[in-house]
């Protein structure tokens, strides 16, 4: 039994040796020779040298010959003629060397079909001849366990050697410039390496799931030192996935958030040092995915209120790990890439619905402050962008600007609620806008009318409650907004002629709706006490439509004063629109639906304010012709 069990272990060796040394032998006996599209441009730039030569040596011969005197021409001719003879000699080499030029063309013209070829047998059936391979030792093996050939100890030990030869067989074949076929070789051996690990553990109880941890953890990193030392952007991407697989293969289905996450940081930072030093841009965001994977699948497997602190820890330090590379870029000279502008979107995004799942709403003023850490902290990103010689326009300034004011307003209904939403959007709004005005930053202005526009839907279609008349949250929420819209008004004079066409319709807009709001407010106030004094219900509808036709025409009459005070047509023009409400509704709707007292009164207040609108433009009118 011991000679069949020793004829077993060579055959075993014979068959996963074989296809190596069969390898090894074609390799060094046909070793790789220049092809036709190396060899073309060679020949066409030797074309190129000797034609050269050939006009460097006819040169000389054309200033004797002009420079010789007339009745010594016929003696000159023939000393002259060498050179000329000398010509015909050193046109044949180009003649001859010209046939490569055609060739050159005809390779170039099937060069795709060529990259095509190389593409399929070079790469393509590398790497179904790998599968192939491998499929067919671990048929054998299996068939071998199948039948105790091999015991555990020996298959595994058999995986484990297998593996290790393949990282340096892949430089071997590296060296003698077999790149793709080395790196399919290196990922192979690494596969090789991890499937025994696992199985080592997992199947046959060989060793700890620590052991198997720290083993898969060296091949990681093993990988890593081959991707740096061959520079290989692809091993590196394997080393990764590997790397990020070992929790998932050593798994044991318990709850191990410690190790898990550590582990992951870990990862996540070695994968950024070498992202970093080689410039390999894919490296970082493709960690970023695996990282949130599994920190949400063990969030949904395994969170509890007893783990919040400890978790909150891990999210933050996962932002700032996955928020380092971006930020080293953008404080380098160059702009960002596509990748680094979605991995800070997707990481401020994943910091926010972490924060969002573990403290709302138990623990709101947390959420807030962690917010507006966090918002602090972008700012700060910001300012060192522009501390390193970046313009203040430019594309990485303005994003993480953007996400720092994004922060900021998410805390504010975060804490908030309610009226102190609207007064603080339109605060915040008219403190952007200003901004934006003094740092000549668009994108703060755009901001900074987005939350004004926001606080002004939410007074619209979420009104706030108004107990008492004027004094109240819901008066006092139109008079901040109105405030901040004249604030930004303010602000936009002095650099109102640098302003394009489309931001000077938005203020022009914004001073039509300060009135509105105005009008509107005090509409709502009258409206609202009319309808809490105690009378018959028929006399409380007549003395709010009064109401508010008094109001209307009292705030008209007062801006057509201001207007023609201050010289506004924009002003006077309100006044006058305002006007034509009050007489559209006293004409289609007190004349009809008023008591008989009421409507005299309504009336007569109307007629009476027309006439002396009417009396001030004509005096107006009547100074301005006298002046001239």
């Amino acid at each position: 039994m011991e000679s069949i069990g020793i004829l077993i272990f060579f055959a075993v060796i014979f068959l996963l040796a074989s296809p190596i040394l069969a390898i090894i032998a074609i390799l060094r006996t046909n070793k790789p020779q220049p092809s036709g599209d190396q060899l073309a441009p060679l020949l066409q730039r030797l074309s190129t040298l000797e034609k050269r030569v050939a006009e460097l040596q006819s040169r000389p011969a054309t200033p004797p010959a002009a420079t010789v005197p007339p009745p010594a021409a016929p003696q000159a001719a023939p000393q002259s003629a060498p050179p000329p003879a000398a010509a015909p000699h050193a046109v044949p080499p180009a003649v001859h060397a010209a046939p490569p030029l055609p060739s050159a063309r005809g390779k170039d013209s099937a060069s795709s079909a060529l990259d095509l070829e190389t593409l399929i047998a070079g790469r393509w059936l590398n790497r179904i001849g790998i599968l192939a391979v491998l499929l067919s030792v671990s048929f054998f093996l299996k068939y071998a366990f199948e039948n105790n050939w091999i015991g555990p100890t020996g298959r595994i030990a058999i995986g484990l050697l297998l593996g290790s030869a393949m990282l340096p067989w892949s430089g071997w074949l590296l060296e003698r410039g077999y790149s793709y076929f080395s790196e399919g070789i290196a990922g192979l051996g690494e596969a090789i390496l991890y499937v025994s690990l696992w199985a080592g553990w997992h199947y046959y109880d060989l060793f700890s799931q620590t052991t198997a941890f720290a083993a898969m953890i060296g091949v990681t990193a093993l990988m890593a030192a081959v991707a740096l030392g061959r520079n290989s952007q692809r091993i590196a991407l394997l080393s990764l996935l590997g790397g990020f697989l070992t929790p998932l293969i050593v798994s044991t289905g318990k709850n191990q958030e410690a190790i898990l996450f550590t582990y992951l940081l870990i990862l996540g930072a070695g994968q950024l040092i070498i992202a970093i030093r080689r410039n390999w841009r894919f490296l970082i965001p493709i960690s970023f995915l695996f990282t949130q994977v599994y920190f949400w699948g063990w969030y949904e497997s395994f969170y509890a209120p007893q783990f919040l602190e400890r978790t909150v820890a891990f999210a933050a330090l996962f932002f700032l790990l996955y928020s380092a590379g971006p930020v080293l870029r953008a404080c380098r000279p160059g702009d960002l890439f596509g990748e680094d502008s979605l991995l800070i979107l997707g990481n401020a995004g994943a910091i926010l619905i972490a924060l969002y799942a573990m403290l709302w709403p138990d623990y709101r003023w947390a959420m807030t402050l962690a917010v507006l850490i966090l918002s602090a902290g972008l700012l700060a990103v910001t300012q060192q962008i522009l501390s390193s010689g970046k313009a203040p326009t430019s594309y990485a300034r303005l994003l993480f600007a953007g996400l720092a004011l994004s922060f900021a307003t998410l805390a504010i209904p975060i804490r908030l609620e309610g009226r102190w939403i609207t007064m603080s959007f339109s605060i915040e709004g008219a403190i952007l806008v200003w901004s934006g005005f003094r740092a000549s930053v668009p994108l703060l202005r755009r901001a900074g009318y987005f939350l004004m526009a926001a606080a002004a839907f939410r007074l619209l279609f979420f009104p706030i409650p108004a107990p008492r008349f004027l004094f109240n949250a819901s008066f006092a929420a139109y008079l901040v907004l109105a405030a901040a819209l004249a604030f930004s008004l303010a602000a936009a004079r002095r650099v109102w002629d640098s302003l394009d066409g489309v931001e000077k319709g938005w203020l022009g807009m914004q001073a039509v709706a300060i009135n509105a709001l105005l009008v509107l407010a005090l509409s709502q106030e009258f409206w609202g006490h009319f309808a809490r004094i105690e009378m018959h219900g028929s006399d409380r509808l007549l003395s709010q439509h009064l109401a508010l036709t008094v109001l209307w025409i009292s705030y008209a009459s007062a801006l057509l004063l201001v207007g023609m005070m201050k010289q506004s047509p924009l002003l006077r023009w309100q006044a006058l629109a305002l006007f034509g409400l009050a007489v559209t509704k006293a004409f289609f709707y007190d004349l009809s639906f008023l008591d008989r007292f009421y409507r005299i009164l309504s009336f007569f207040f109307l007629g009476f304010v027309l006439l002396a609108v009417s009396f001030f433009y004509q005096r107006k009118i009547a100074r301005e012709r006298s002046n001239q």
